[in-house]
């Protein structure tokens, strides 16, 4: 079993685990702070970030349709009922190469739903900037929608406010898949103005999003900066973290008009998605 690595520049700590091609820790050297929440990986999802693709959160019923074709997804020990965040998350990714500030992780899954990919997931200290990428090229003979994200946790206490834009947003539902889409957020839910907001369960997606969004926490300045349209943000009630996650597409985009955001990829196309996170 490969050990985490320690990458690290004149900004930043970061140990990043080849299980689940995850963070469990991005620490600030200016700051004395972590940036992201901690973890020492021993369960799924333990620790600061970690990719999702071939899908990103939930797909209602756990199917889809395709060009007339039912895909039924697989299911994982992660969630009972769904194919949670997809499977990167929960398998061993191969160190492809590292270096002092940077490596680059691969992933070949194959799965009996359609899904037949290999992946790639690099992370790169570059001052006071983490830049995170991942790259997914489709190997089945039958085309597939793939859509991605980051998932990161980041350190959040009453001492910090998060600001960003969004035109509107996804209440949650049941089996926490989304709601109609509605204009008016409510203030819980509204951080087009800096705040802390309620500690309180939030899980919600935003469209509109300026692919922009700032956490202020004591002197620190956290930007998370994203190339599309869609957020989720979750939240638990008693927790020191908070949960904004870019993604391409929006959750149940699968059974959306027009599956917004989704890419259909024919054997030997990719897909590419890019999150940095700057701190000041």
């Amino acid at each position: 079993m490969t050990a985490p690595l320690t990458l690290h520049n004149a900004h930043f700590r970061m140990r990043v685990d080849p299980q689940g091609g995850a963070l469990l820790a991005l620490f600030s050297l200016q700051h004395q702070q972590s940036v992201l929440r901690a973890g020492e990986g021993k369960t799924a999802g333990d620790g600061g970030l970690f990719p999702m693709l071939p899908v990103a959160n939930r797909v209602a019923g756990n199917r889809f349709c395709q060009r007339g074709t039912e895909v039924q997804l697989p299911l994982h020990n992660a969630d009972d009922s769904f194919f949670l965040h997809g499977d990167g998350w929960l398998k061993r990714w191969e160190i492809a190469d590292a270096t002092d500030d940077s490596c680059r992780l691969r992933l070949r899954s194959q799965l009996a739903c359609g899904y037949d990919y290999l992946a790639e997931l690099q992370y790169v200290l570059e001052a006071s900037v983490l830049k995170a990428s991942l790259t997914i090229a489709h190997l089945g003979k039958r085309p597939m929608l793939y859509g991605c994200g980051f998932h990161p946790f980041f350190a959040f206490d009453v001492h910090s406010t998060l600001q960003f834009s969004a035109s509107g947003y996804w209440p949650e539902g049941e089996h926490h898949l989304p709601l109609a889409w509605q204009s008016h957020l409510p203030a819980e839910a509204d951080f087009t103005r800096a705040q802390y907001g309620a500690d309180r369960w939030l899980n919600v997606g935003y469209s509109g999003w300026s692919g922009q969004a700032v956490i202020r926490r004591d002197v620190m300045n956290v930007t998370i900066s994203a190339q599309t349209p869609w957020l989720m943000l979750f939240r638990m009630p008693g927790q020191s973290f908070l949960c904004l996650e870019p993604q391409t597409h929006p959750v149940n985009a699968h059974h959306m008009p027009g599956q917004p955001g989704l890419r259909m990829l024919g054997s030997g196309e990719q897909c590419r998605f890019a999150m940095e996170i700057r701190v000041d």
